[in-house]
């Protein structure tokens, strides 16, 4: 019986392990999706991971330059690997939404400490203690790596951030305090209410030799996360008269799932604006 077993086992295995050794045999490579490339920040006082998606045919060789796309909370776990894709998507020929751009993904380190402003919200600092270094970040964007990206790839003038959550709430601080620092801004769900919604009471610095677009998303997440986001739209129309903005609410998307639809049509809406001009 135990005979007739092991013979059955091999006759069902056999094309099973016949497969492995075919397995074995082939030549594979790692897939490769960018870069990953480590800076030193003497500003922040530590060594920062940025993860770099080249388009296709990009070249240190010839002339073409590119449209550089910043994206925070940039992390290979987080949102680097599903907004390159999606960057690849829309500047394929037969799509052509978005020109061919490289991707700056920032890595975390402490999210909580790098996106938010002091703030005097006692509950505020309870859950983030580490809270209130934006200012030292946004120098670190403007001194250090933007420096850094422009000086070692081949980029063009055209510079959008992406920032979602506490990572928007960020973007609206660089667009009201240093706009001039990126071109475009894809400002999703911003976590406004930080310090008693304190950014949407001042406003915003004027330049007139500005004219950033920004688009601004918000999902099904409740009235305060709603009416900020309305409220950041009105502000920016009725004080940056040289700037284009653009607000859209997703109904079916929440906090979790909102950013991939949301930075999808921020990149048509800018499609859209490039074929005004």
């Amino acid at each position: 019986m135990k005979r007739i077993l092991v013979i059955g086992f091999l006759i069902f295995y056999a094309p099973f392990l016949k497969a492995q050794d075919s397995l074995s045999s082939l030549k594979s490579t790692p897939f490769v999706l960018g870069k990953i490339v480590t800076i030193p920040s003497t500003i922040l006082n530590e060594k920062r991971i940025l993860n770099i998606y080249f388009p296709a045919g990009y070249s240190e060789n010839d002339t073409t330059r590119y449209p550089v796309i910043y994206l925070l909370d940039g992390s290979a776990d987080e949102d680097f690997i599903h907004i390159a894709g999606l960057v690849q998507f829309l500047n394929f020929p037969w799509v052509n939404i978005l020109p061919k751009s490289i991707v700056v993904g920032i890595a975390n380190v402490d999210r909580k400490r790098d996106f938010t402003f002091p703030t005097t919200v006692e509950e505020d600092k309870k859950e983030s203690p580490t809270s209130g270094g934006s200012s030292h970040f946004i120098s670190f964007l403007q001194k250090e790596l933007e420096p850094f990206i422009e000086k070692n790839y081949k980029t063009n003038s055209t510079k959008t951030l992406i920032g979602e959550s506490l990572g928007g709430l960020l973007a609206t601080e660089i667009l009201f305090k240093n706009p001039g620092l990126f071109t475009r801004y894809i400002i999703v769900s911003p976590s406004l209410w930080w310090n008693n919604e304190s950014l949407l009471q001042m406003k915003p610095l004027m330049d007139r030799n500005n004219s950033a677009i920004v688009d601004i998303a918000v999902g099904n997440e409740g009235k305060i996360m709603e009416n900020d986001a309305q409220k950041l739209e009105q502000m920016l129309k009725e004080n940056r008269k040289n700037s284009k903005v653009h607000f859209e609410y997703f109904p079916h998307e929440n906090h979790a799932t909102i950013l991939h639809r949301a930075v999808y049509k921020a990149f048509e809406y800018f499609n859209d604006e490039e074929k005004v001009k």
